[in-house]
């Protein structure tokens, strides 16, 4: 067994519940799916030729809007910004739920050689920059449009209520802007509209092209977002000892850091991560700057880690820059980072068994804990949630090696739009004619 099944069974054996009601594939959903194929993909190929960054999905957001309306509903647009918000209402009495997906791209210059590859520029950070779907996006916008289509052909017989969230800034609004899911439900999201639960899907390089991976409890980690500024004294390359070199000091600091979870964070309790990003100082060969600016991230999945780590950042920063008579100063934007992201253990197990129908039993399996972030987590907060993985990856490509998101290389196999639109819509219709409500019972 290799390191990545053991840690998948260590951390969770229990939470794919070995005892689970059975689930049968729905004709309706192969019916939608078959019928939409053709146009989720050219939504996506749409999509994916024309990304936008996070707060500035104004073209995306009109496009989802206007295909919304072509369906007959009626969207809200400008919700936290760009977003869009539209409710499905069956004919008949049921649930409430949310479905959620994510518009914005990021600055990343694509290198697929994709036919519809983007060739999108903007402006981030002061530097202009590529714009890539480099996260898959333009999928999850695509799947929930196939799945609205699909919602609204059934009307007539569907039961409950579903709220469609087309959220922008999900990869975070540049400072100091607000997006997201935090400024979503900040606005009031959920105030009329409370669902009982909510669902949301993301593809993954990780994950081969075919199967789903979901876990209920910890499922993605939490994020905050950490600046360090060493401040020095500037003076010429060539005679260090007249100034006070914060290039050093910050080299130094960034070697010491990493023994902060190496070697005093306790990670048979849980993992984590401390990353620096992007480091900034000088700005001419032979002259030594007055500062250095850091920047970078730390995951974690439990709260009290979180504190230790960053309370060990701090000391680590203030006490190497003073060995080199440099001053450090840290920054944690506390209100910048998301949660971890946590499924609700009950509604997993009720679920997957439609996920199970949608895919086959064979190709849903449990994902180990992923340091990656979401702000779905903020739904979850909110309500009962589900996010599971999607496969991204071409079969006969490893999806260890493969591109990962995020990379300008990422490379989606549109056979996922197929396995979630699948996914999603059979989850929808199991938990709105109330699939999965009575006790488990043993297979």
């Amino acid at each position: 067994m290799n390191c990545r099944k053991m840690l998948s069974v260590v951390l969770g054996c229990a939470l794919l519940p070995a005892t689970a009601a059975a689930a049968d594939p729905r004709p309706e959903v192969a019916a939608s799916a078959q019928r939409l194929q053709r146009q989720v993909v050219e939504w996506r190929r749409d999509f994916h030729r024309h990304p936008e960054l996070s707060n500035r999905e104004v073209r995306t957001a009109g496009k989802v809007a206007a295909h919304l309306r072509a369906m007959g509903l009626e969207p809200r647009t400008g919700v936290a910004v760009t977003g869009v918000v539209a409710i499905v209402k069956g004919a008949l009495p049921g649930p409430r739920i949310a479905l959620r997906a994510d518009m914005d791209a990021l600055p990343v210059t694509e290198q697929t050689g994709l036919p519809f590859a983007s060739t999108a520029t903007a402006e981030y950070r002061g530097e202009q920059v590529g714009v890539m779907h480099a996260c898959g996006h333009d999928a999850h916008t695509a799947t929930l449009l196939g799945v609205a289509d699909a919602l609204v052909a059934m009307r007539d017989t569907l039961p409950g209520e579903v709220m469609l969230i087309f959220q922008p800034a999900e990869e975070g609004a540049p400072p100091p802007e607000q997006g997201g899911a935090e400024r979503m439900l900040a606005e009031g999201l959920f105030k009329d509209f409370k669902p009982e639960a909510v669902f949301g899907l993301h593809v993954f390089s990780n994950v081969q092209a075919g199967k789903i991976a979901v876990r209920g409890g910890p499922l993605m980690a939490a994020s905050d977002r950490f600046a360090i500024t060493v401040d020095g004294r500037q003076t010429h390359g060539s005679a260090p000892w007249n100034g006070i070199d914060p290039i050093v000091a910050a080299a130094d600091l960034i070697g010491t850091a990493q023994s902060i979870v190496s070697r005093r964070a306790n990670l048979s309790k849980q993992p984590a991560v401390l990353t620096f990003g992007a480091i900034k100082g000088g700005i001419r060969y032979n002259i030594i700057p007055d500062s250095v600016e850091m920047v970078g991230t730390l995951r974690t999945f439990d709260a009290g880690m979180r504190e230790q780590i960053f309370a060990d950042l701090r000391r680590v920063a203030e006490h190497t820059a003073a060995a080199h008579g440099a001053r450090a100063t840290t920054e944690i934007y506390e209100n910048d980072g998301n949660p971890a992201t946590v499924n609700d253990p009950a509604l997993t197990a009720r679920m997957l068994p439609s996920l199970q129908a949608a895919v086959g039993r064979d190709n849903v399996y449990e994902s180990p804990l992923q340091m990656g972030s979401e702000d779905f987590s903020l739904y979850a907060q909110q309500v009962p949630a589900m996010f599971f993985f999607v496969g991204a990856t071409s079969e006969g490509i490893d999806p260890e090696t493969a591109p990962s998101n995020h990379s300008p290389k990422f490379l989606l196999d549109e056979t996922a739009l197929d396995v979630g639109l699948r996914a999603l819509l059979q989850v929808s219709l199991d938990y709105l004619h109330g699939a999965g409500t009575a006790p488990l019972s043993a297979r």
